[in-house]
């Protein structure tokens, strides 16, 4: 097992980076493919409005597909193709899940059951979570990044919107309050007692009092801020392979 990790902020306050820190956002839903049982969205880091804009800037590919009804999976990668050597989440999945796939100038969208992800094309980046009619959670401006660290190397990071009053719980065995708001976890199993931030049991999946849920399927470290680096998001990251 390897050495647990200090926990990862990459921010100074709520503008600035922190030193040795730089960050690659999505800025729009450029070009979408859809695809059987999917939506593939290709998201420059730069704004595209000539064929030199395409050169030397980092391209983030999101993937959304369905492993089960009300269930929307969304896979971010940087440079896909690597075999990874870490063991995997064992996931139940069903194959005959239907999904409705819709796009338009102003939208791209996935739905499964009564869950849908819904991309807003344009000028800006923004991804909605929605059921009923309403915005679960969201990941908006600069929430999404590909992040570079002099001393931890390249991680992926995401930041889902938190509503007015929202609760966050789970993350698996805590000795804290029950609600994280506020909280910083790291998930790394670690024996280090019943009454330290460490624990026995993280499971890196968190709900909230909104009626969804969020598993981070990545089996290594991740760092959870709870509102706590943002205090109107919960912000996830894990260490990229490229």
């Amino acid at each position: 097992m390897a050495p647990y990790s200090a926990r990862v902020k990459f921010t100074n306050g709520y503008w600035l980076l922190r030193e040795g820190v730089q960050a690659r956002y999505p800025v729009q839903a450029y070009d979408v493919t859809l695809e059987s049982d999917a939506l593939v969205v290709y998201a420059p880091t730069e704004k595209i409005r000539h064929r030199g804009d395409t050169l030397n800037q980092p391209l983030l590919t999101v993937r959304c597909s369905s492993p089960a009804p009300d269930v929307i999976s969304v896979a971010v990668s940087h440079f896909a193709g690597e075999q990874l050597g870490h063991p995997e989440f064992p996931l139940n999945t069903d194959s005959s899940v239907q999904v409705h796939t819709e796009l338009d100038d102003s939208h791209a969208t996935i739905t499964s059951g009564g869950r849908s992800a819904q991309f807003i094309r344009g000028e800006d980046w923004r991804l909605e979570f929605r059921a009923g009619g309403k915005v679960l959670t969201a990941s908006g401006n600069k929430a999404l990044a590909l992040v570079s660290t002099h001393s931890d190397g390249n991680h992926v990071r995401e930041q889902l919107s938190l509503g007015i009053g929202e609760a966050v719980y789970g993350l698996g065995e805590r000795f804290g309050p029950l609600a994280k708001n506020g909280q910083v976890v790291d998930i790394w199993n670690a024996d280090g007692g019943t009454s330290s931030e460490q624990a026995y049991k993280n499971v890196p999946f968190y709900l909230t009092n909104r009626g969804y849920g969020v598993f981070v399927n990545h089996p290594g470290l991740v760092s959870f801020e709870v509102g706590s680096e943002a205090v109107s998001r919960v912000q996830f990251s894990e260490t990229s392979p490229g």
